[in-house]
């Protein structure tokens, strides 16, 4: 995830936040997650040191296609999650994985 954070190169400041919907739409895009899920077995997600927070809104959004694919289980037994830093992810994560399977209904 290291590669996906907002850079200010006047400031030379480097996001410390993953957040929005907005945002977690264009790293699913840019890091063509779907794909990467589809082609592989496993998938190492590192989550960078010095991050101080992962909004769900942000997990939902990445991860929406492959959580409604896979389900809760298989979705985490298929992503792997390091934390280098010291942020605790499961909370955030877990809310977007149960925010992205309620809102699935019977027509999906």
């Amino acid at each position: 995830m290291k590669d996906f954070r907002v850079k200010d190169v006047k400031k030379g400041t480097i996001s410390k936040v993953f957040t929005g919907r907005d945002r977690g739409k264009k790293v699913r895009e840019d890091s063509k997650i779907d794909k990467i899920e589809a082609e592989n077995d496993t998938v190492e997600i590192i989550i960078p040191d010095n991050i101080y927070s992962i909004n769900p809104s942000f997990f939902e959004e990445l991860f929406v296609n492959v959580v409604r694919k896979l389900g809760k289980e298989r979705f985490l037994a298929k992503f792997n999650f390091t934390s280098v830093g010291d942020y605790v992810y499961e909370k955030p994560l877990n809310e977007a994985i149960d925010r992205i399977l309620r809102s699935k209904t019977a027509l999906d």
